[in-house]
């Protein structure tokens, strides 16, 4: 397989880790994000390199995960970002997306998007990516990785199963299962 795990994006492969990070999430975040042309401006302005470990192949990357601290998230920004992107519209969708949650945990490393290409699904990279952020949470100290998984994402559910993750709680999303075409969002942990 020749894969390749590493911290950090390259500055390079920033178009594909915005490509690949629309591919995986676009489909809950496009009412909210969309058109595709801005949410594509809105993730390479805000995307924060020094937040995320890649799975790289041949130099291609082929999956990434990101992670959030204190300091940030991978896929976070601010309102001056939306500002910058959407104008007048930063205003109901930062109220959006605040509602989807903005939440640091203190206690537990928070996976902040897990994106696999879908040419190399299958091949142990979101495993690999899974084992990179346990060492990386293992690394700052935290006993446990916490992330969250909707209800319309079962193969990535099976695979946080299998990789010991196991289930804290689970939230309905009320009205906003409209807005974001979930109903559903299962908060999962695994020690380290």
């Amino acid at each position: 397989m020749g894969l390749t795990i590493r911290n950090g994006l390259p500055p390079d492969l920033r178009a594909d880790a915005v490509r690949l990070y629309w591919l995986a999430f676009g489909e809950k975040l496009h009412h909210v994000m969309g058109p595709e042309v801005l949410a594509h401006r809105f993730l390479t302005r805000v995307i924060r390199n020094d937040h995320a470990i890649v799975a790289l192949q041949a130099g291609r990357l082929v999956g990434l995960v990101g992670f959030k601290t204190p300091q940030g998230a991978f896929a976070g920004g601010g309102f001056s970002d939306l500002w910058a992107i959407y104008g007048i519209g930063a205003l109901w969708r930062g109220a959006a997306l605040w509602l989807l949650g903005r939440e640091v945990d203190n206690t537990r490393f928070l996976l902040d998007g897990l994106c696999v290409d879908p040419d190399a699904r299958g091949q142990g990279v979101g495993t690999a990516l899974l084992d990179a952020i346990s060492a990386e949470a293992r690394a700052r100290g935290y006993r446990a990785v916490r992330l969250d998984v909707v209800d319309t994402n079962p193969r990535a559910r099976a695979l946080y199963e299998r990789e010991g993750f196991t289930v804290l709680r689970t939230a309905e999303m009320g009205l906003l299962r409209h807005l974001f075409g979930f109903a559903r969002s299962t908060t999962m942990i695994r020690a380290v």
